[in-house]
């Protein structure tokens, strides 16, 4: 920005976080510095930064559901804050018609969703659910639904999306049956408010008994059906929520993969370009490209509990890996981060599905984990042979001093005292876990391996 006019205030003391000493932030062609703040600024930040860390230390719930509440329009940061609350032990429930509001409500130790982050949900359909809740009590049924609520105020698509995303579920279960019954329900309670508009009530209203839940008795069902899978229950909640609530098909491994791949995918933009990162993820989607060559390579777009980002597959790895390129398979992925016309994208070097994917664990002391001797030991024990390693790496892309992770398996250290798991640097990562645990145990080391799925 630049000054166009300026008044004396005489002397103001002014704070730089950036600088040490006192100096001028007016500079002599008029415009400000770029990293100056005056006191009262600093002040304010500071103070509201307070705040917000004392909120999330002393009120984790009730500071994660605002947070939430705040950017429900936003899936991508939704998902990520929901990331968020399961690191810090906060379970986020799926949505209740009986018990969500709109935002997003703290209850005890957990976290309802909020019905406004629902697609298809307007706010339209949710006043008239809270005004009916508020008024009559908790809905008993879908019947009781669609008879309280008519087409206007709650129409076929905006109940669609509360039965796919579970918000039903406490009535029924089984949410095939109830998209089954969803038509002849609607037209039911179509027809029995005209009748009652009418005066032509049934038999129960005749006695007063129109709130009685015998009175959805007589709503038609369609024969039972089985309930979907959780595959597909999980892939309408990503349609109409835009991430899984209920599971995630990476939940069973999500302990293991902080340890494994600790990047998470939402945090690629802010790595740095030469980094080479290893993450699990979810392939979500896949699109087939030819160069102009007549080579085949892949564009997909990966998801972890975190987030998403897109990752290309050139066509010298393509070949490697394209019998792993499949939607909604479960992978771990090696590669490095590319920033092009502002754009971060992950080049994938190599990929293995998680089923396949083993550990090599070590015990370690204290001493030595920060004794070098031991360390260099431990290496050479694993990397027997590192010259006829470095000269047998599978991406020339890395560079050559880079060290090749393609396919290897990691080496996880268990230090004596310490509540997590360590995972070592690729340079100890080894090609086969019976042959490496073998060599460590040789060397003195306690040493196992095993998978990352559990069966």
């Amino acid at each position: 920005m630049k000054i166009v006019s300026r008044k004396s205030l005489g002397v103001q003391p002014v704070f730089d976080i950036g600088l040490e000493r006192d100096h001028n932030f007016l500079l002599d062609n008029g415009y400000i510095a770029s990293n100056c703040f005056n006191k009262s600024h600093s002040v304010a930040y500071g103070y509201v930064t307070y705040q917000t860390a004392y909120l999330k230390a002393n009120y984790p719930v009730e500071y994660m559901a605002a947070l939430l509440s705040s950017v429900s329009g936003d899936q991508d940061k939704v998902q990520r804050y929901i990331a968020n609350c399961r690191s810090m032990g906060i379970q986020v429930l799926p949505p209740d018609v009986n018990s969500s509001g709109e935002d997003f409500t703290p209850r005890g130790q957990q976290i309802l969703f909020g019905l406004a982050a629902i697609k298809n949900l307007g706010a339209g359909p949710i006043a008239a659910i809270l005004q009916a809740r508020q008024q009559d009590g908790a809905f008993t049924s879908l019947a009781d639904l669609c008879s309280r609520l008519d087409s206007r105020s709650l129409n076929k698509k905006a109940l669609e999306a509360l039965i796919q995303t579970g918000a039903l579920d406490l009535l029924e279960p089984n949410r095939h049956q109830l998209m089954n019954d969803l038509d002849i329900t609607m037209e039911w309670a179509s027809r029995r408010a005209k009748e009652l508009a009418s005066g032509q009530g049934n038999l129960f209203d005749f006695f007063g008994e129109s709130s009685n839940t015998k009175t959805f008795d007589t709503a038609p069902t369609t024969n039972r059906v089985q309930d979907y899978s959780s595959q597909e229950k999980l892939r309408m909640e990503k349609e109409l929520l835009g991430f899984y609530i209920s599971d995630h098909p990476l939940s069973v491994v999500s302990r293991s993969a902080r340890v494994m791949a600790p990047i998470n995918l939402c945090d690629i933009p802010d790595s740095s370009e030469t980094k080479t990162v290893t993450a699990i993820a979810l392939i979500l989607d896949i699109k087939a490209v030819t160069t102009k060559k007549g080579d085949q390579m892949a564009i997909l777009q990966l998801e972890d509990l975190t987030g998403s980002t897109e990752a290309v597959v050139f066509p010298k790895t393509f070949d490697k890996v394209k019998h792993l390129l499949e939607k909604d398979k479960r992978v771990m992925v090696w590669g490095k981060i590319d920033r092009r016309d502002e754009q971060t994208q992950l080049i994938i070097d190599n990929m293995q599905p998680i089923e396949s994917v083993r550990m090599v664990r070590v015990e370690l002391t204290r001493e030595q984990a920060s004794d070098r001797q031991v360390l260099q030991q431990l290496k050479t024990a694993l990397n027997p042979n590192p010259s006829y390693s470095n000269s047998n790496q599978g991406n020339s892309n890395y560079g050559r001093n880079e060290p090749d992770t393609s396919a290897k398996i990691p080496v996880i250290a268990a230090i004596e005292y310490m509540p997590k798991l360590v995972r070592l640097g690729n340079q100890f990562w080894v090609e086969d876990e019976e042959t490496a645990v073998k060599a460590l145990q040789q060397a003195g080391f306690k040493a196992s391996y095993d998978a990352l799925v559990t069966k």
